[in-house]
């Protein structure tokens, strides 16, 4: 029972990490979807292993850690992108 009600609850996070992305912020959008991804991957593992509220916990410190580092990269890339048009518009031929 206890694995049915923490399986829904999970699977709502993660529902409602996808709703209304426009309303979202990248980072947010980035971060939720690793907790959320994170969760119900510890959820499964920890039901093989006799605790799944102890591995969703886990999987979603794990996800938010992940989350975070890719949108990290992701801003990264980004300025490096801009930063190199901006420089290709200025040079002249």
């Amino acid at each position: 029972m206890r694995l049915r009600i923490l399986a829904i609850a999970a699977l709502s996070l993660g529902l409602a990490a996808c709703d209304e992305p426009r309303t979202i912020s990248p980072t947010t959008q980035r971060i939720g979807g690793g907790a959320a991804a994170g969760a119900l991957t510890g959820l499964a593992i920890g039901s093989l292993s006799g605790n799944a509220g102890a591995g969703a916990l886990i999987g979603a410190g794990v996800g938010t850690a992940g989350g975070f580092a890719w949108d990290q990269h992701r801003r990264a890339q980004q300025r490096s992108f801009d930063q190199g048009f901006s420089q290709g518009r200025a040079s002249t031929w």
